[in-house]
C-alpha cells in the first residue's frame, strides 16, 4: 500500500536520537531548548514551546489566552477535531465558519458576514482559530484586520503547514496572530514521532505557556509569590499540565528540521506533477492562492461529478490496488458529539459538499516517480 503520507528518517536522525539516550538526560535537557530556538529562528517568532502533541499547543493557546467558561471559540468544520476541542477542554463554547469551496480554508467573506451578526447580538468570539488545510495558508492578513474591529485573538492552526508562506512571511511567524501551532505527527512535514510546538511574541503568553506545560510549576525566582526561598525551593502557581516534549523526540525534530527545505522542495515538485497529469481528468485539482507557498501536506482531489456511490466505488477501488487514499476530513460539526451540542446537516454546506467529494492521494518525500504514475494510472482507470 501507496501511503497518503509517511515520514522519512535517515541514519543521521537515528544517531542523533541514539546520542541523547546514551546521555544523562533524555528529558528536561538541553536538547529541547536548542530545537525551540531553531524553529523559532526559522519562522521568526520570539518564543516557542516544545509540546507533546499539536493538541496539547492548542489547549495551552486558548488556556494562555484566558480561554474561559462563557467565552466562545470558532474554527472551520474541515478540520481535525482538536482545532474545535481545545475550546470545550477549556469549558468553552464552540462554533465554525464555512470554508471556502475552492480553497478548502476559512471563507473570508462568510467569517465577515458571522461577525457582523454576532456583534449585534452580543456574541463575538473571543478566539479565532483559522487552520491552513493541507499545507496551504489562510489569508491571514484580511482575517488579522477583522480580529482589530472585532476585538478578537487569532490561534493560527499550521499543523499542516510548516515551512508554508504568506506573502513572503513565514507561517508561524506570528505576524498576523497571537500564536500559531505546529504538528510533528509522523505524516506532518518533520516529525518527532508525536509533538507540537506553540509559537508566539507575546511575553505575556509565552510566561504563561511555560508554566502551565509543566504542571503549573515555575523554579524562577524572580516569579515566587514567597520571597527569599532556598536553592530547592519551586512553586505551582497555576493548575497545568504534563505537557513537554523528551530531548529524545527533540532530537530528532532537530535533525528532522534541517531538512524541511527539501521535503518542502520534493513535496511541491510532487504536486506540480500531479497538476499536470491530473488536469484532463474530470477530478478538481488544488488551488493555492497566488500570494501563498504551500507545504503541501495533503494532495487533494474532489470527484466534483460523481454520486456518493461512485464516491464509494472510486475509493474502494484505489484501496484495493494499493493506494492509500484518506479522507481530510469528516466535517467536525457532524461526528455524534457534535451532534449532541446542536449542530446538524445543512449548517456548514461548503464543508459537507467538500468532504463528500475529496480524497488524499499520495503525497511523502520518499514518493518515487513509478509510485505517482501507478497512482495516476489507477485514478484513471477508475474515472
Amino acid at each position: 500500500m501507496i501511503p497518503y503520507s509517511k515520514q522519512f528518517i535517515d541514519d543521521k536522525d537515528i544517531k542523533n536520537v541514539v546520542k541523547v539516550l546514551r546521555s544523562p538526560l533524555i528529558t528536561q535537557g538541553s536538547i529541547v531548548p536548542k530545537f525551540e530556538n531553531k524553529v523559532a529562528s526559522r519562522c521568526g517568532s520570539k518564543y516557542s514551546f516544545a509540546v507533546n502533541s499539536a493538541t496539547s499547543a492548542l489547549h495551552l493557546a486558548c488556556l494562555a489566552l484566558d480561554l474561559k467558561k462563557g467565552d466562545t471559540i470558532w474554527t472551520v468544520p474541515n478540520t481535525f477535531v482538536a482545532s474545535a476541542n481545545c475550546g470545550l477542554y477549556c469549558g468553552a463554547k464552540v462554533d465554525f465558519v464555512d470554508i471556502n469551496i475552492n480553497t478548502y480554508n476559512i471563507c473570508v467573506d462568510s467569517l465577515s458576514e458571522k461577525l457582523k451578526n454576532a456583534e449585534k447580538k452580543n456574541k463575538l468570539p473571543k478566539i479565532l482559530i483559522p487552520v491552513h488545510f493541507a499545507g496551504h495558508p489562510t489569508k491571514q492578513d484580511e482575517i488579522w484586520k477583522l480580529s482589530k474591529k472585532y476585538k478578537f485573538k487569532i490561534i493560527e492552526d499550521a499543523s499542516h503547514s510548516l515551512g508554508a508562506k504568506y506573502k513572503n512571511e513565514n507561517v508561524g511567524s506570528c505576524k498576523w496572530s497571537d500564536i500559531t501551532i505546529f504538528s510533528f505527527h509522523p505524516v506532518k512535514m518533520i516529525t518527532t514521532g508525536e509533538g507540537g510546538m506553540l509559537l508566539t511574541n507575546d511575553r505575556r503568553v509565552a510566561s504563561k505557556v511555560e508554566m502551565l506545560r509543566n504542571s503549573g510549576i515555575t523554579r524562577n525566582s524572580k516569579l515566587f509569590k514567597v520571597k527569599n526561598r532556598e536553592a530547592w525551593y519551586y512553586e505551582q502557581q497555576l493548575l497545568g499540565f504534563n505537557y513537554r516534549m523528551t530531548d529524545i523526540q527533540a532530537a530528532l525534530g532537530l535533525s528532522q528540521i534541517n531538512k524541511l527545505n527539501k521535503f518542502l522542495s520534493k513535496r511541491n515538485k510532487i504536486a506540480k506533477k500531479y497538476n499536470k497529469l491530473l488536469s484532463s481528468l474530470p477530478i478538481r485539482i488544488p488551488e493555492v492562492d497566488l500570494k501563498a507557498k504551500s507545504s503541501f501536506h495533503l494532495y487533494v482531489i474532489r470527484l466534483t461529478d460523481y454520486s456518493s456511490r461512485s464516491y464509494k466505488k472510486v475509493f474502494n477501488y484505489l484501496r484495493k490496488n494499493g493506494i492509500g487514499v484518506n479522507l481530510h476530513y469528516l466535517p467536525v460539526h457532524l461526528h455524534p458529539y457534535y451532534r449532541s451540542l446542536g449542530f446538524k446537516e445543512g449548517d456548514f454546506p461548503n464543508a459537507e459538499k467538500y468532504s463528500s467529494e475529496a480524497l488524499s492521494i499520495p503525497i511523502h518525500y520518499e514518493l518515487s516517480d513509478n509510485e505517482q504514475e501507478k497512482i495516476v494510472s489507477k485514478i484513471s482507470a477508475i474515472l
